[in-house]
């Protein structure tokens, strides 16, 4: 089966850059404590990483 993550926003965007802030959304978070469910690629793994200290991720089995 493949694998997706699970990520949430944890932390605030106010006072970040303007390239995190388009990552976040990128992601599809618009809200703080909002989760969701992308799939397991490179890309996303990349968009995480950059924003690593806003936001909180858990592997899932789809």
């Amino acid at each position: 089966m493949a694998k997706q993550l699970q990520i949430t926003l944890k932390r605030s965007l106010i006072g970040r850059p303007e390239a995190q802030r388009r990552t976040v959304t990128s992601l599809g978070l618009r809200k703080l404590n909002q989760s969701v469910t992308q799939q397991d690629n490179a890309a996303i793994r990349g968009m995480v990483n950059q924003v690593k200290h806003l936001v909180d991720v858990k592997e899932i089995e789809a």
